[in-house]
């Protein structure tokens, strides 16, 4: 088989994890069958060394752009592939050459922007969305809610859709922090004390501004119980300038001293952080998949997480669970996660645990098969990966 990849969107936050990942794994698996990686070439390096069937196809027009759809398409009938993945939600229709199947991370993208569009706009938004779903040969979902959302949305056939779970990056399971790591962060970030740790977008659905809030609360709490006199919140993911309430809400909150906010930082010490912190806290609205609590779980670390939409599936009963939208509730739970010792051993074996049940390897065998079958190389099968928990 002659199969293409789009890599075009391998420099986003989740969608470039996610990119990387699969033709990292696809590298190990399949030496067989040729791949072609279209996009940047400076892109393909950031994956690593590859096997000799994997080629880099330069394509250098943006995707989101007229002149990016005509050199994809032009790219596809000159390769005369088999099958080409698309790794996420698009929303212009592209008459392929060749059968592709798609990857949905979340609907998240398109429910935002139809907030934002007059209702002529929405609704070609929608159509539009809903046409480039259902010309997909198969589509694979991150997680059975991220399934539901698109049957429920687009009334796409249930068996059409493959669950096909996420995993965390390997890099991520290299052992606990050392002591010269930690000399690294206490140097580097001059982090010396103990700490809460968020990790992702401050984007709004991610519901930073109300767990700065519980923070505060938390303080206050702890103040009461003479306890954590000196601990403190870091924020890491990405830069603040398009989000100024949080910093307002740092203010109003009374804890400018004890928030902390880092911005980017790379894997090699992201997981430093992981494994130091006291609690996870990860209070989002909305989730397709959610990485962040399992990258923490994988270090030992209990989490504090949102009983809505994906992340009960991926946390299963590894992680306390609260309403994200009431901040007493994320309060008295990173409370009870601190200050309890046996619970904090519990879940730190839970953890483990649940890490466990996600696997590249699973995972990309099972999109390796549905290359096969839609490519006519094999037969139908509509199975899915069993539940997360």
């Amino acid at each position: 088989m002659k199969i293409a990849i789009d890599i075009r969107r391998m420099s986003e936050f989740g969608v470039g994890t996610y990119i990387r990942n699969v033709v990292r794994t696809l590298g190990r698996l399949d030496r067989e069958n040729k791949y072609l990686l279209i996009g940047a070439p400076e892109k393909v390096q950031e994956i690593g060394a590859l096997p000799p069937n994997f080629h880099t196809v330069p394509l250098r027009a943006p995707e989101r752009t007229l002149q990016g759809y005509r050199e994809f398409r032009t790219a596809l009938t000159r390769l005369n592939c088999n099958l080409v993945h698309i790794p996420n939600l698009f929303s212009v229709p592209r008459a392929m050459p060749c059968p592709y199947v798609m990857t949905v991370h979340d609907m998240l993208e398109h429910m935002s922007r139809a907030r934002e569009q007059s209702g002529f706009w929405r609704s070609l938004h929608f159509q539009l969305t809903r046409r480039v779903l259902g010309g997909a040969a198969r589509i694979f979902a991150v997680s059975q809610f991220t399934k539901s959302e698109i049957e429920k949305i687009f009334e796409i056939p249930s068996d059409r859709i493959e669950v096909v779970y996420n995993a965390i990056d390997e890099r991520f399971l290299r052992g606990h922090a050392t002591a010269a790591d930690r000399e690294l962060i206490a140097k580097r970030y001059q982090v010396t004390y103990p700490f809460l740790l968020y990790a992702g977008r401050v984007s709004p659905h991610k519901n930073v501004v109300r767990m700065i809030e519980a923070f505060s609360a938390l303080k206050t709490e702890l103040e009461r119980d003479q306890a954590f006199p000196d601990l403190k919140l870091i924020i890491i993911g990405d830069d603040l300038s398009g989000n100024p309430d949080l910093r307002r809400t740092v203010v109003r909150s009374g804890v400018q001293n004890d928030v902390r906010f880092l911005g980017f930082v790379p894997i090699e010490v992201l997981r430093i952080f992981y494994d130091v912190a006291k609690v996870f806290v990860f209070p989002s609205l909305y989730e397709g998949f959610g990485l962040p609590p399992l990258e923490a779980m994988a270090h030992g670390t209990p989490v504090v997480t949102s009983n809505v939409s994906s992340l009960p599936e991926v946390v299963g009963n590894a992680a306390v669970l609260v309403n994200p939208e009431n901040v007493f509730e994320i309060m008295r739970a990173l409370h009870r996660v601190l200050t309890d010792q046996a619970l904090r051993n519990r879940m730190k074996e839970l953890g483990y645990q649940q890490v466990t049940k996600f696997s590249w390897d699973d995972s990309v065998r099972r999109i390796l098969e549905v290359y096969r079958e839609q490519a006519g190389d094999g037969p139908t099968h509509t199975g899915q990966q069993p539940a997360a928990d």
